[in-house]
């Protein structure tokens, strides 16, 4: 029906439709899914399954962002979510692996002392809601990549570069957690630093590869056109090394370990190079 007023209204651009709607509900999505996330932690007392749960929430992300997108979808969409997948469910089944009967990580069990009865409304906001607008935020190269993206011409060496990154990435992260595992696995090692494998270039080759993963995950999108969600790479890169990662992890161990100094006055801290002499 014609505008009664005779005023002719512009045609609201498909992409700022989409994009409202789209990143609104995966908003929703990671709200519900976390938030039955943290009833489950209250159930068993065991806030640290949102850690369990951090790759995962991508893996549901990406795949519906690409149902919104429709299929089918170009190659380098395909592509972008064959390497969320395999980055995010691999994260989630190792450190389901790696925690399983451990009980509730020590940054938690600290919160949950400092707070008694109200630790659990307070995780609530600041643990599970707060990492699910973190994960929207991050994911915003899936949204722009999968459910809107389309391929843009002379872009493609984006796409093998994004895979490329990716693909050194994940063997960073993968590699320096099975390393620590063996290492942690061997009783007489206990109590002792990692200094070997790729442990001896960096002293977290996992998050550096967690870092690195996600940089060719938003070049692989850049090359549908996401290029501005270029703060999404930068965003879980920071969180990485100055907040959840490297920082808060190195006050642990520097009290815990006492070679530890040693090993960190010549060892990088996150990217990886050569071992400076003692």
């Amino acid at each position: 029906m014609d505008d009664p007023t005779g005023i002719v209204k512009p045609a609201m651009n498909p992409y700022e439709t989409v994009f409202m709607s789209g990143t609104a509900s995966g908003l929703v999505l990671l709200f519900g899914l976390f938030a039955l996330l943290w009833l489950a932690s209250l159930a068993v007392r065991d806030a640290s399954l949102v850690d369990r749960f951090w790759g995962a929430a991508f893996v549901a992300l990406a795949w519906w962002y690409a149902i919104l997108g429709g299929v089918p979808r170009p190659p380098a969409a395909r592509v972008l979510l064959g390497l969320v997948t395999a980055w995010g469910l691999r994260l989630s089944l190792y450190l389901t692996w790696r925690n399983w009967g451990r009980g509730e990580d020590y940054r938690y069990a600290e919160m949950r002392r400092r707070h008694g009865a109200r630790f659990g409304l307070i995780s609530l906001g600041t643990v599970f809601l707060l990492q699910a607008v973190l994960a929207w935020v991050i994911a915003m190269p899936l949204y722009a990549g999968l459910s809107v993206g389309v391929p843009q011409p002379g872009r493609d060496g984006l796409l093998w570069l994004g895979a490329a990154a990716w693909l050194v990435g994940f063997g960073f992260e993968a590699v320096g957690d099975a390393q620590l595992a063996r290492h942690r696995a061997d009783p007489s090692r206990r109590g002792t630093v990692l200094d070997t494998g790729l442990w001896r270039y960096t002293r977290h080759p996992n998050y550096f590869g967690d870092a690195l993963a996600w940089w060719g995950h938003w070049l692989v999108a850049a090359s549908l056109g996401a290029g501005w969600t270029v703060f999404a790479p930068l965003l879980m890169t920071f969180l990485l090394m100055r907040v959840s990662g490297v920082t808060l992890l190195e006050r642990k161990l520097v009290d815990t370990r006492p070679a530890y100094r040693d090993y960190a006055a010549r060892t990088n801290a996150f990217f990886p190079g050569p071992p400076r002499p003692s």
